[in-house]
């Protein structure tokens, strides 16, 4: 019976070592697994990677700076162009069909900047198409100027890709872009500027409201300039033609006192 005692007392021991993490039998004296674990070394590339607690913060790009040197790099309208093409900051640049650049005659005295693109011109992947482009060609010819011929004129857009559902390019957009279009006014060299639309005034002057900034003159990248009515807003507004046509006049007589 003795024997027996001792089987099952020492079987217990045993059952109860080894549900204490015990593994070996051949050692002296029993070993603490769970001390083992907590001081088992940290591999090398583990300990390095985790020096620094937390996970880092993704870098922010500043977009505007990106869209500065971009611009400033570009050394003619063609290396303007691919900058633009290659800039990929602007969320607008992904739901467009195209990058409308300029249109118009490159050199002409007079630079219009227009707002961003509709569907129509983001489509035709050129500005004031249809009845605004219609418009626009009546409005130059009842002063003797068009898209070419002797008096062009040269057409550049604010942002030049359209934004979704047709809405206006907020003010963080415009900024974004707006070097940009300061490195096509200085390439293309004009004499006036015509800010066509409430995008122009906020990307040039930091304001809108054409009702307001319509009908004086001003300055915007060391240059005079005009705030107009756009024709898509004219098409909408026929009582605002009668203002649209004192400030054609006021142009004509600006270029010919510049000439």
């Amino acid at each position: 019976m003795e024997s027996a005692t001792e089987f099952w007392g020492a079987k217990a021991a045993l059952d109860w070592q080894v549900e204490m993490g015990a593994d070996e039998a051949i050692c002296d004296a029993p070993i603490d697994c769970y001390a083992l674990d907590a001081k088992k070394p940290v591999p090398k590339a583990v300990a390095v990677e985790n020096a620094t607690p937390g996970i880092p913060e993704p870098v922010e790009v500043d977009a505007v700076a990106v869209a500065k040197d971009a611009a400033a790099a570009a050394q003619d309208l063609d290396g303007l162009r691919a900058a633009m093409l290659a800039f990929e900051h602007c969320a607008l640049k992904a739901g467009a069909r195209n990058m409308v650049f300029a249109g118009g005659a490159v050199g002409a005295d007079v630079m219009i900047i227009s707002d961003a693109p509709d569907r129509e011109e983001d489509k035709a992947g050129a500005m004031f198409v249809g009845r605004s482009g219609v418009l626009l060609d009546k409005m130059l010819g009842a002063i003797g100027m068009g898209r070419s011929g002797e008096a062009p004129v040269y057409i550049v857009p604010a942002c030049p890709w359209n934004p979704p559902q047709n809405r206006e390019p907020n003010a963080a957009e415009l900024a974004m872009l707006r070097p940009f279009l300061e490195r096509h006014i200085a390439l293309a060299a004009p004499k006036v500027l015509v800010l066509m639309g409430n995008g122009p005034c906020q990307a040039l002057l930091g304001k809108n409201g054409m009702t307001r900034l319509r009908g004086g003159w001003t300055d915007a990248a060391d240059l005079p300039a005009i705030p107009m009515f756009a024709p898509s807003y004219l098409l909408q507004n026929g009582s605002a033609k009668r203002d649209a046509w004192a400030d054609l006049l006021s142009l004509k007589s600006r270029l010919k006192g510049l000439s």
